[in-house]
């Protein structure tokens, strides 16, 4: 993810280390940077949704390997995601592996796992759902169908 994305930047997701990509796999080792952490130290909750959101969409765009690397790619919107949290994530960095577990039609289920120390921290489903590109945002808002 190079650096320009609003969320992405927050995450410095442009400094994330690719450790395995495979049809359907994404495992990176990613960072956290200090702005994200709560009083304690740990990385903030509500931030882990975040760093599964990225993980989640790149991991279904491994799963079309038959796709044009120059054609755009479809957009991808998340339309449910649920997280358990088993331990505070406290190290500066951190493996998450996303792992396409079904896709039909429009629609991907993706688990990503967060591992902090070789033991899993947090665990995450997310249901995807590929819409067409309606193009960038323009000086009016948000482009819409209608």
């Amino acid at each position: 993810m190079a650096k320009g994305h609003p969320a992405g930047d927050v995450l410095e997701a442009w400094k994330w280390r690719i450790l395995d990509q495979d049809l359907g796999l994404l495992v990176v080792e990613a960072g956290m940077p200090e702005n994200l952490k709560n009083p304690q130290g740990q990385l903030f909750g509500g931030f882990t949704p975040t760093y599964v959101d990225f993980v989640s969409l790149y991991t279904v765009h491994t799963g079309d390997p038959d796709r044009d690397p120059t054609s755009p790619r479809h957009w991808l919107t998340t339309i449910n995601m649920r997280c358990d949290y088993f331990e505070p994530i406290v190290e500066p960095h951190f493996v998450i592996r996303g792992e396409l577990v079904n896709q039909r039609g429009l629609t991907s289920l993706v688990s990503t796992k967060f591992y902090q120390n070789d033991i899993m921290a947090a665990h995450a489903l997310t249901t995807l759902r590929s819409m067409p590109s309606l193009g960038p945002a323009g000086p009016d808002g948000p482009r819409t169908t209608s």
